[in-house]
Formats: structure tokens, sequence, C-alpha cells
């Protein structure tokens, strides 16, 4: 039998009976959804009736390996959760680094089916391909860094590797996240509240296999591996991440007019400069880590010793979106009180994005006089309040006094709240934005639309990054058909088809397990290691072409799931203060224009076989990409 890469196996574990049983998928299954997001959103698919409570026992909850994830081969570390999300009713999905995914590979699974409810708490644990479910009841409501300590002292082992919830899944916020080693994150879409709903407080895996006992040709893999380990030093983008991780480029964003300030109402922050890159270095920063066989090393590490805001460095650091969301989107220009949001969130297991930017809309309600001191138990919500935001992430997570209705997001609080709230909540589908302003690169702007699981940053790349001829990505991006550099502004139809292709690339990337900061454009790794690392693997002889399918089938699957739940055309928007203008920094005056990017849409949906109203994949294109059963799921509207 070929090895490609992947074991065959998904363990499925059925909460409700208390069982697990492994199931071998067929070569052809592997083939067409070969890890990842594609496997995942092919599981749900096809195993899932539509309309089921997000919250209820009838949700399934995939874990699904990328196809590397495992291998020895840098930024080859990556994970998909998904289910039907409950914070924005669709397609749930969201994809983390570290090291259980290679683990769980090493185990010898690619991928986990959890269905039901649990009757009381309990963890799973997997050991080289055993599973048991182990009583929890204990762990229930501690702290993260006691649970994996917990567990590794019962197994008996300290290199067991443990995903798990906080606080914040346990109480089932609309948008809490997984965490696996304290410090790595499945943040989006609230699926560590499906974790929670399920009584599944944590998945305990320890592996003692090796991913090129699977790979067809280990030996030229294993070379690629050392090759790019060497090369990181090289490539300025990769080198730069090694240097300053994420938090590097909150300069620059201010500079831009795109680093949202004060809930997006304006592109720059008057305290840049205590909380950019040269304070973090200088003020909070003790350690530079890494994810397993990672040799870009991108995750912070910092420290407060002392004042108010003391933090430990057990879970991390915060990465950009951190720093601006509880920082110039909140008005904080203290970098400790950050730092120390950050901490809370991941100790309570919350998605810092949305978090911090359900605080800002609060914040921006209690200006406006529509949360009053007497809604928030004298909470002062004020913009620039640090104590004040780091009381509400207790709140939230504890789903105590506004936290209770702070805790079902943006959008569901704006409803309740009334007035002019709606306007305040920053979302796409009921999902809060990433901390890019999208009037400075409108393609950021198409993918947090388009987008099936609501606003996120890496749905395809962003427009800065191929604005300049002269630059090393742009340059490396002649493989994927983009010979043309654009503004980041421009909404022609050739930036349009640079999206898509780009947003096949990077679904790709979910699919495949590569990180983000791994293969070009965005950083070092250039297509042809891709193409080699993964033929290597697999011995199928894909070429770019091949993996571009890959990635626009696994969208495909992802929007048909959303379709099927009643979303549509109408849902593919952005929020209205992005079509008024900035009112400050270098974009002040400066917003969407409404008609250009409605037809941007239409010519997108043009592109990829979609209905432009429904956004019904057609059956042609579904026929090409070879899932043309997905079409029978959904009733094509009349026109």
């Amino acid at each position: 039998m070929q090895k490609n890469g992947c074991t065959g196996k998904i363990l499925r574990v059925d909460l409700e009976r208390n069982t697990t049983q492994v199931e071998a998928l067929s070569p052809d299954v592997v083939r067409l959804f070969p890890g990842g997001k594609a496997l995942a959103a092919y599981l749900l698919l096809q195993e899932m009736p539509a309309g089921v409570d997000p919250l209820g026992p009838a949700n399934r909850l995939v874990i699904a390996n990328g196809l590397l994830t495992g291998a020895p081969v840098s930024t080859a570390t990556r994970f998909t959760v998904a289910a039907r999300s409950p914070l924005t009713g669709g397609y749930g999905e969201s994809e983390a680094g570290g090291f259980w995914g290679p683990e769980l590979r090493l185990a010898g699974y690619d991928a986990i089916m959890i269905t039901g409810r649990a009757e009381r708490p309990v963890y799973l644990s997997i050991r080289d391909g055993e599973a048991e479910l182990r009583d929890a009841a204990a762990l229930w409501g501690q702290d993260p860094e006691y649970v994996q300590e917990a567990i590794r002292r019962e197994l008996g082992d300290k290199h067991t590797r443990i995903l798990q919830i906080g606080l914040g899944g346990e109480n089932q916020v609309r948008f809490a996240a997984i965490t696996n080693e304290l410090r790595h994150f499945n943040g989006r879409n609230g699926l560590g509240a499906v974790m929670g709903s399920k009584n599944l407080k944590a998945i305990a895996v320890r592996g003692h296999g090796r991913y090129l006992d699977l790979a067809n040709d280990p030996q030229t893999l294993a070379e690629i591996g050392r090759k790019l380990a060497r090369q990181v030093k090289e490539h300025p983008i990769s080198w730069d991440l090694q240097d300053k991780g994420t938090p590097g480029v909150t300069g620059g964003m201010n500079a831009g007019g795109m680093l949202p300030t004060f809930n997006f109402r304006q592109g720059a922050f008057d305290g840049i400069d205590q909380i950019k890159w040269e304070a973090y270095e200088s003020q909070i920063l003790t350690a530079r880590r890494s994810c397993y066989a990672c040799a870009v090393r991108c995750k912070r590490e910092v420290t407060v010793e002392d004042g108010p805001y003391s933090v430990q460095p057990t879970y991390g650091g915060p990465e950009y979106e951190a720093v601006a969301g509880f920082g110039s989107n909140c008005g904080v220009d203290d970098l400790r009180a950050i730092a120390k949001a950050n901490e809370l969130c991941n100790l309570y297991t919350l998605d810092t994005i949305s978090t911090s930017a359900t605080i800002a809309f609060a914040m921006e309600c209690f200006e406006h006089g529509l949360l009053t001191l007497e809604q928030t138990q004298g909470l002062d919500l004020r913009f620039g309040n640090a104590d004040a935001m780091l009381e509400a992430i207790h709140l939230i997570a504890q789903r105590r006094g506004i936290g209770q209705l702070l805790a079902e997001g943006s959008r569901r609080a704006a409803d309740v709240i009334g007035g002019e709230a709606p306007l305040f909540a920053i979302h796409v589908k009921g999902q809060e934005l990433s901390m890019h302003d999208p009037r400075g690169k409108v393609g950021v702007g198409i993918g947090f639309a388009v987008s099936e699981i609501g606003a996120d940053h890496l749905v395809s790349y962003h427009d800065t990054l191929l604005s300049n001829p002269g630059s090393v990505s742009f340059q490396s991006a002649a493989f994927l058909g983009i010979t043309q550099a654009l503004p980041p502004r421009d909404l022609s139809a050739q930036k349009v088809q640079h999206f898509w292709v780009l947003e096949n690339w990077s679904s790709f990337h979910k699919t495949s397990g590569f990180c983000y900061f791994g293969p070009a454009p965005r950083s070092y790794i250039q297509s042809d290691d891709v193409v080699a690392a993964i033929n290597a693997a697999t011995g199928y002889g894909w070429d770019i072409r091949d993996m571009l399918a890959i990635g626009e089938r696994a969208t495909n699957l992802a929007r048909v799931f959303n379709v099927r739940e009643g979303f549509s055309a109408s849902d593919d928007t952005l929020p209205e203060r992005l079509f008024t203008p900035s009112a400050a920094g270098a974009l002040a005056g400066v917003a969407i224009p409404r008609a250009a990017f409605a037809e941007a849409m239409q010519q997108l949906y043009r592109l990829k076989g979609w209905n432009p109203v429904s956004t019904l994949p057609s059956r042609e294109r579904l026929r090409e990409l070879q899932i043309e059963w997905a079409a029978d799921l959904v009733d094509e509207p009349v026109q």
C-alpha cells in the first residue's frame, strides 16, 4: 500500500455512549480531502444535518490535522477544529499550531470526530492509538496550567500534549477558544464553547510514531526540512518574524492609517509610541518561542514583574491582534495592561480578537449613553480605562453582570441594547473583525465579507504584501500567475482575480498543515519546495494547480454548509462603519467605496461559479472540483 503522509485513520468519540471507535478513511477520500480544513468541512457536511443547535449535543466537533502536520518541515504544525459556530451560526473553523497536532499524528490519527454530550465532565486520553474517556469532574473550573499538570501526573507522562478549554469554554462564551500547551490557540468562532457544551474538558495525546514512516519518500522530505531550517535567516520576512513576531507590524499599521483605533473609527493612535514593537521589546519581552519543528520562532513570551498588571510567562505573550485590540482599539496605551489582558484571555481561553472588539463595542455604547453605569454595575467602560477593560474580561469569562451580555458577542449584545448599538458592532456574520482596517487594504475587506466563518484576516493574502513590484513577496508570487503589482486600495477586476487565487492558496495552507508564515508569497518557503515537500510525503505528483483546486474544494464545501444554514449574498458584506471615512491617520477621510465593493463581490461570485444571490456554488463548478454530491444537499433557488 502506498504511503501518503497520512495514517488514514479517524478516531470517533461518542460522549453520550462513552465509546470510542477507529475508522479507516478510503484512499479516495484522503486524496480529495487530505487534511485540515478540507477534511473537516467534508466530514461536517457529510454527517451533520442542517439546523442543529451549535451548543447542543447534535453538533459535531471535528479536529483534523493538516497533511504535513508532524513532518520535520518548518511551519508544518497546524490543525483545524471545526463545528457549527455558536458565534455565527454558520460553518465554524479555527486553526492552531503548537505541538498538539503533531503529537496526534504520531499517536496514529489524522482526525477526531466528537459527537454527543457527556453526562459529566470528561477528558479524552489518546496514547499510541489507544483511546479512553476519563473523569474530569475535579478538573472542571480549574485553570489551564493546573489542568495540564494534573493530567500529566495522572497519566504518568510529562510529555503528554494537552488540548483544553478554560472557564470561557465551560461557561459557553460564544467566542471561547481552545488552547494547547497554554499558549497556542484555536481562537476564532467560539469552538471552545462547543467543547464546553459537550462537557469535554481536554484531549490528552501522546505518540511515539514518526512522520517519516508515513511518507512516500522520507529521505527527500527530511532533506527539504533541513534545507528550509537553514533558509529562515535568508528571507527578510521570516527573519523579521523571528526577530519581532507579529507585534513588529504595529508601528507600520499605524503609519499606514490601518491600525484600528477607538472601535475602527480611525486608523491611527496617539499612544502608538507606548505600544509599538520598540516598547514591547524593551518593556515586556523575555523570550522567543516556537512551534513543533519550526525555525521561524515567531512566538513571543513576556513578563511583567511589578505593579498592578503583573504577568507571568506561562501563557506566552500578546500577538499583534491583542496589542491592537486591547491597545488602540480600546484606547489603552499601557503595554503592561495589554499584556495582562492577553494573559487573562489565555487563562480563560477567550479569543483575544472577539474579546477586545466586543469590549471596544461596549465602550462606544457607553460613550453614547446606550450603556449606563447602572447597567454596567458601576464599571466605567470609557475608552482608555485599562482597569475597566480588564474587569470586563473577568465578567465575560464568568458571565457575571454586564459580562453575561457581552459573552454573547457584539452582534447579539447590540440587538439587546438597541438604538444605534448595531452600528457600533463591527462584525461580519456575527464574528468581530480582526485588527486590520480594510479601508487601507480592500482585498482584506473582500476576505472579511466572503469568509464563511465571518471576518478573519487569514482568508487570503493582504494587499500590502503584493503592492510593491520590487518586493521579494511580489516577485515570489509569479507561480500563482500574479505578475502585476496593484495598490492596496485598488478594487479593479485584476485585484479580484488576485484575491480569488490567493484565497485558494491560503485555503490550501489550512489543508496542508503549513502555517501562514511558511510558504511564499507571504514568507520564505518557495513554491518548488512546497510542491516537493507535499509530493515527497504523498507520492501523488501534484502541481500548483492541484493544490489550488484542493483549497478551492475546501472553500466550496464550507460555502455549501453556510447556504444550507440559510446564509446568502446579503451576509457577505462589511460593517457600515467601513463605508464611512476614517476619522484620523494617513487614511483620514478615506472610506471603502460602496458601489465598487459591491461590484467586486459580484465579480468574485462569477469567478467562483456561485449564484449571485444565494451564493450556492453551481453544480458545474462542484463537478469540476469532484464534489458534485454537495449540490444535492441544498435546493437551488428559482431565479
